[in-house]
Formats: C-alpha cells, structure tokens, sequence
C-alpha cells in the first residue's frame, strides 16, 4: 500500500491542468478497423507476451499510448503492479481511469497527458514500457523511440509494436488477417496499404536504427501474417537499456 501511494503521490491525475493538447492519434486509421472489435480481444494476449519477454521486475510501468487502458488495465490485473496511462488523449484515459475505479483497481492507474517524442519523465525511470498500437502514428518514430531509450532504467525494457498477440485464438489470427488482405482492394485500399506499410518488420527495423538503439529484437511478420511463432500476428520491436 505504502509503494501505491507514492505513485498516487508522483503521479497524481490532474489532467485538466496540463496543457498538452490532446489528440485522437487513431483519426488517420483506415475505414473497418471497428469490424475487427466483433473479435475476442487481443490486449490480454498482448499482456501475456509482453511480460513473457520482458520478463519486468515490479517498480515503475508504462503504457505509452494507453487511449482507454486496454493494456494497462490487464496488465494491472495480471500481476497486481501499478501502471501509468500516457497518451495524448484525456478523455480516453479519462475513460480507463473511470474503468479502473469501478474493476476496484483505482489505486493501481495512473495518467499523464503526453506524447512519445517529448516524455514527460525523468531519465532512467522507468522498469517496463509497453505500447501497443501507437507507434504507427507517431510523428516521429525515431525520436519517439530514443526517448523510450532514455527514461528506461538500466535493465529495463520495452515492448513496442502491435498485434493480437501468440495466444490469440488461431481461427480469429485467420479471420483478422482475411478481412485486412480483402480491404487491400476495396474502397479504402490506399490507406489500407499504408497501414499495411508501416506494420512491415523492415519499417520497424529501419525505424529502430534510425533510433540508434544499441541493441533491439525485431518480431513478427506484419499486419497481414499470423504465421510468427513467437508473437502470432503482427510485429513488435523489444529492446533493453543495458545495466552498468
């Protein structure tokens, strides 16, 4: 209880006074996006991986572009560690933290209003940070990407990407990536290619090493695979800051 209260203390929600201006990063994302919600969800998937590969010790957890704490709540749950919601968009955190209160869990969510590319923590702060479905719409992914680097704490992690997770159930992996190829030729199909696009493991790839990340792990084959043994459907990009 003691260690919950100094992150209530630290990290207290005064959303209203901050003065970064929020913004529904999702506004660029292709039409049918929504369709896929009529599948199980993928955040608990997610959670399960992420902690499977970064394998965090309990302290300070982000969840950077956490919208309404569809990570940071399971997460929550999963292993009892408090998390910070950080996302340019208020009310959607709003909406987690009303979620958190009425799951009993408001003494374990937190919310800062920001953005990847200007963090609003200190240097070597941060244990585990976990961002799922963000990254694809950050203004500058490199920046976004050096500044994870540099509030991790040595021996911290962090777990970036998207996807439904290894644990997702296959029939849904299939059904997922079904409705994503047939949309490559639809109405909508340049900016579905362009999701397409940005979720290719050479665009994490090069995005990391335009970061100059020392060291990081590329996983996953893209939006439209769910062939990955180790993450299943998607692409994810893991990385360490080295202790000593």
């Amino acid at each position: 209880m003691k260690k919950h209260l100094v992150f209530a203390t630290v990290l207290s929600c005064h959303l209203a006074s901050l003065s970064v201006v929020a913004v529904v990063q999702a506004s660029g994302a292709p039409q049918g996006l929504r369709a896929e919600a009529a599948l199980p969800s993928r955040h608990p998937h997610v959670v399960q991986d992420a902690l499977r590969f970064c394998e965090p010790k309990p302290g300070f957890w982000v969840d950077l572009g956490a919208g309404r704490g569809q990570v940071a709540i399971p997460l929550i749950e999963a292993t009892d560690n408090p998390v910070v919601m950080i996302d340019p968009d208020a009310p959607a955190m709003a909406k987690g933290l009303a979620l958190a209160r009425e799951k009993g869990l408001a003494d374990h969510l937190f919310a800062i209003v920001g953005v990847a590319e200007e963090l609003p923590l200190p240097d070597n702060s941060v244990d585990l940070l976990v961002s799922r479905g963000s990254i694809f719409f950050w203004d500058d992914a490199p920046k976004g990407l050096r500044e994870v680097y540099r509030v991790l704490r040595p021996g911290g992690k962090a777990y970036i990407g998207g996807g439904a997770g290894s644990g997702y159930p296959r029939w849904a992996a299939e059904k997922l990536v079904e409705g994503r190829r047939a949309r490559l030729e639809g109405d909508d199909a340049p900016r579905w290619r362009r999701f397409v696009e940005l979720r290719r493991p050479e665009q994490m790839r090069q995005w990391a090493e335009a970061a100059e990340l020392p060291d990081f792990k590329v996983m996953g084959q893209g939006a439209i695979s769910a062939d990955d043994p180790d993450v299943g459907q998607g692409v994810w990009v893991l990385f360490e800051k080295p202790e000593g």
